[in-house]
């Protein structure tokens, strides 16, 4: 940024059941994207099994997240982008958002706000930057050119409204909605912030730890896992004395 305020750091990600730090790992990366898999994996190292249920935020909602809780028999609470945005009134009553347009399955066409199918053009592979695949349809209207409500549909120069769609990931996501916005969903939900971002909050602020003592990755974990066992031994303790008084 040139302006000073960049410093080497590392993404430091936590698992933890009633505020006891479970689980921990480094990364280099500076998005939990893609520190989800390893860290679970990681995780099973430790315990020789995958937990039952995986609770997460936004940052880890990704098709590549949702195949691999689904692959190892997972059950993902697991937010994923515009979930929160869904859940307002404008966004589900904007008919021009194509999460709202309708979808036929056994014809394979979506329809647009005026009653335009939109039908398949191609389907191709994406790859993103550390080599997963994904498959994309295109769609596209017939044509746009003298529809009145092209200006709130879309803003491209085409006469012809185009949208990608990733049919696995849009399967994906409506099972974690139904999960999410289910009874035991809403109190995941509701213990999640109170959970890992309360321990972060314990650690800096309660602990006063804001910043690692060693350099190298080997001797930053070393430096972790030590806080980890105190910060784990001081909550037992706290807890056995309240069950003691």
């Amino acid at each position: 940024m040139g302006n000073g305020q960049l410093k080497p750091a590392y993404n430091v990600q936590i698992g933890t059941e009633n505020q006891f730090i479970t689980n921990f790992k480094f990364y280099p990366n500076p998005t939990d994207t893609r520190t989800f898999k390893s860290f679970l994996l990681w995780g099973k190292s430790r315990y020789e099994r995958l937990p039952e249920k995986a609770i997460a935020d936004a940052g880890y909602g990704s098709e590549e997240n949702y195949e691999f809780m689904e692959q190892n028999q997972i059950e993902g609470f697991v937010k994923y982008s515009y979930f929160h945005k869904e859940q307002k009134r404008n966004f589900k009553n904007n008919p021009f958002v194509q999460e709202n347009l309708y979808y036929n399955p056994k014809q394979d066409y979506f329809v647009c706000p005026m009653g335009q199918h939109m039908t398949p053009q191609r389907t191709y592979t994406k790859t993103n930057d550390h080599g997963y695949q994904s498959q994309v349809t295109l769609y596209q209207a017939k044509n746009c050119t003298d529809c009145p409500l092209r200006g709130m549909c879309y803003q491209a120069k085409e006469d012809k409204r185009s949208i990608e769609i990733n049919h696995r990931l849009r399967q994906y996501k409506q099972k974690a909605r139904e999960l999410l916005t289910s009874e035991e969903g809403i109190k995941h939900r509701s213990r999640r912030p109170i959970e890992p971002e309360a321990v972060f909050g314990q650690i800096k602020f309660d602990k006063s730890y804001n910043r690692f003592r060693h350099t190298g990755k080997d001797k930053v974990e070393m430096d972790f896992a030590i806080l980890s066992i105190a910060f784990n031994l001081h909550k037992l303790a706290r807890k056995v004395a309240l069950m003691t008084k």
